[in-house]
């Protein structure tokens, strides 16, 4: 028997999942204030709004994770109370989260069959995970959508996007009606967005709901056929998407007067409302170099990547007063050049002279940049620690750290209830304000930054573009700014490199756009696809 219970309605099955006035709380914050959302059948929808709006409490809802403290959801006309996420597959409701949901020491199948019952309905072998029936499954699913894995590889080995693709066909494998995506672009490379993207209307086209929330416009207007716009809780506008431009948009997520801010902020690194194929001219006269890797090895691949290709090795010149832009596919080694250049990692081989104590900020804030239990404060306190002002002898200064913290706060627009608030009750656009706040106010010589604006809505993307430009305005800083965005990379960098399979290709001035970086990008992303595709699956030959 389900554990899902039910009740009739009388109205037209107009639309195949309905949720009507959910309101949600967490403390003193509200996070949903009579929130709304339709969905219709072998549509693509889109949820907006700011960092902190609600969208991924609504989605928690949808899912059966979170139950609404009001309000009302029904599934093709009938009132459903979905306590677990068991009863939301069992509606046929499957969730991409946001954060990897993946066991790390797991490899990529054994993550694909957990909690997958075998073709009979029950487990095979006993306790056995079944994943002969999984593996098949997975190569049927992944050969129809383009989600190409490897299947064998250990997850916590994984790139950011490989992970990515493993959490969406994880949950293709379940066969559900209904896809939610919470930010599912937000760490994938322009070709990996083309090819979701296309997944996306493949999947609706073959009678699939696919509800996606996302930040940049030019994706949503791109893929969606109907728009949801959450403002501080509240539904504000649903609209066809004929009927909606990114400036509308704009202005229902952030209010006109905030949208007018955003729209006279100095950086055009807004992704959606701007674009194109500007170009950034370098800059002369850099001042003092403060980074310098000579002939290192940072792919993980090491000594037989160099045996095949002395290409692997890496030479670089970070200055003050400048951005070092670097773009590519994951996977072919950006991680690892952040690692060493952040202090976080020796390299393979070759020699790595850096400042002390570089600032970072990594792409995965919950695993590497946050004390999820620590309130915000504490997680100030991490990066702030050395510095005089907030220390006296061998103790901190908590009066002064707390004053810090509520000044950043305010500054970067965190919505949290105060200081004393855990950074895991923060949503994951406001826990990645925390960190750039943090690193930003550390005033370190250099600054690795990994996708610094994933996750953050348009307001606070135009901010932080802002706030490293200023630094490098400044001239007392080098930034190393490491992204899958191109209009980031290209905005902000004064000079552009792309990554390839463990080397740094500069880019020329002449082809800093889109397509010009793009096809360099492509060209890694096919490498990596190849390689994939000549992995074995278990079963075969």
């Amino acid at each position: 028997m389900s554990r899902t219970r039910s009740a009739s309605r009388t109205e037209p099955e107009a639309e195949l999942i309905e949720l009507r006035d959910v309101h949600q709380r967490f403390g003193a914050v509200a996070a949903l204030r009579g929130a709304g959302l339709s969905l219709r059948v072998g549509e693509v929808h889109a949820l907006l709004g700011e960092n902190g709006a609600g969208k991924s409490t609504l989605l928690r809802v949808l899912a059966g994770l979170q139950a609404p403290d009001r309000g009302e959801l029904s599934v093709r006309g009938r009132v459903v109370h979905l306590h677990t996420p068991r009863d939301a597959w069992d509606e046929g409701i499957g969730l991409v989260h946001q954060h990897f949901t993946l066991v790390p020491r797991l490899t990529v199948l054994e993550n694909l069959a957990l909690g997958v019952r075998g073709p009979s309905g029950g487990w095979r072998g006993g306790m056995r995970l079944p994943l002969e029936h999984v593996a098949q499954r997975a190569r049927e699913v992944a050969a129809a959508t383009g989600l190409a894995i490897r299947p064998n590889e250990v997850v916590e080995r994984l790139s950011v996007g490989d992970r990515q693709r493993v959490e969406i066909l994880k949950v293709l494998l379940r066969e559900p009606r209904v896809v939610a995506l919470d930010e599912p672009t937000a760490v994938l490379a322009p070709a990996e967005i083309e090819r979701l993207l296309a997944l996306l209307r493949q999947l609706a086209a073959s009678g699939r709901t696919v509800l996606i929330v996302a930040h940049k416009l030019d994706e949503v207007l791109s893929v969606a056929d109907r728009v949801t716009v959450l403002r501080a809780g509240r539904t504000v506008l649903e609209a066809e998407r004929a009927s909606v431009n990114a400036r509308l948009l704009a202005d229902a997520m952030l209010g006109q007067e905030a949208r007018e801010a955003y729209d006279n902020a100095p950086v055009l690194g807004r992704g959606s409302v701007v674009g194109g194929n500007h170009r950034v001219q370098a800059r002369p006269g850099h001042t003092e170099c403060i980074a310098c890797l000579e002939r290192v090895e940072v792919w993980p691949a090491g000594e037989a990547a160099a045996a095949e290709d002395p290409g692997a090795e890496i030479s670089l010149d970070v200055h003050r007063g400048e951005i070092v832009g670097v773009a590519g596919v994951e996977g072919n080694g950006q991680r690892e050049l952040a690692l060493v250049l952040s202090g976080r990692r020796a390299p393979v081989r070759g020699r790595a002279v850096l400042p002390p104590d570089p600032a970072f900020i990594p792409q995965d804030r919950s695993r590497e940049a946050l004390a999820r239990d620590f309130d915000l404060a504490e997680n100030f306190a991490l990066a702030l620690h050395r510095q005089g002002p907030w220390r006296h002898g061998p103790l901190l200064r908590w009066s002064a750290l707390r004053t810090t913290s509520e000044k950043l706060l305010t500054r970067y627009r965190v919505l949290a209830e105060g200081t004393h608030a855990l950074a895991r009750t923060l949503s994951g656009g406001n826990q990645q304000r925390v960190v750039i706040a943090r690193e930003l106010e550390a005033g370190h010589d250099l600054l690795v930054a990994e996708n610094p604006t994933r996750g953050l809505d348009l307001a606070a993307s135009a901010f932080v573009h802002g706030e490293l430009a200023r630094l490098r305005e400044g001239g007392g800083i080098g930034i190393v700014l490491l992204s899958t965005d191109l209009d980031e990379v290209l905005t902000l960098a004064d000079r552009v490199f792309v990554m390839v399979r463990g080397r740094l290709l500069e880019v020329p001035a002449a082809e800093r756009t889109r397509s010009g970086v793009g096809e360099l990008m492509l060209s890694a992303s096919a490498a990596a696809d190849e390689g994939v595709e000549k992995e074995a699956w278990p079963g075969d030959a």
